[in-house]
């Protein structure tokens, strides 16, 4: 077994990643404070091929150092938008026809494993602010929640390596 080179991994140019059919889908960053975890969320976005991220609140905006650090050029490739409030963007994406889901721990939150994002598209994922999570209010204009199922003591992720987790599922199951 031998690891593939760069040339082999057939990597998009920015300009074939821009022209490329995207996966219907929207991340929307609730107030996240770290830029290390702002840039993490551009990158699997970039892996992912999702249509866009709404930075919303107090998220860190690119340009900036410590973002372009962690998200190695998906800054350049995901087109992105600043909204002054979560629910502001929520209401404009509802607007818009998507379905909003919070990746959260609530209430008659779907488990990730059985929610079938087929059936919301186009779709808008909302998460939250590393330590109080999706605001309240914001829970109250979505659709739903999707909840990663967890069975060890902490019950909760860092929100980058749940932004990853929550992308490939609804890609590989949409």
């Amino acid at each position: 077994m031998r690891k593939l080179s760069m040339d082999e991994l057939g990597r998009k140019s920015v300009a074939a990643f821009k022209e490329a059919e995207k996966n219907r889908v929207i991340v929307v960053l609730d107030n996240i404070r770290s830029m290390h975890n702002v840039g993490s969320v551009f990158r699997s976005a970039d892996a992912f091929l999702v249509e866009g991220i709404c930075l919303c609140g107090y998220t860190p905006q690119p340009p900036h150092r410590d973002i372009h650090k962690t998200a190695l050029g998906a800054t350049e490739t995901i087109d992105w938008i600043h909204f002054s409030s979560t629910a502001e963007a929520v209401l404009k994406l509802k607007e818009k026809g998507y379905q909003v889901f919070a990746l959260e721990q609530a209430e008659g939150s779907i488990l990730l494993g059985e929610f079938s994002a087929k059936n919301h598209y186009p779709l808008a994922i909302v998460l939250g602010n590393e330590v109080e999570g999706v605001d309240a209010e914001v829970l109250k204009l979505c659709d739903g929640c999707i909840e990663i199922p967890q069975f060890g003591m902490k019950h909760s992720l860092n929100v980058s390596v749940a932004a990853g987790i929550v992308l490939w599922e609804i890609v590989r199951n949409g």
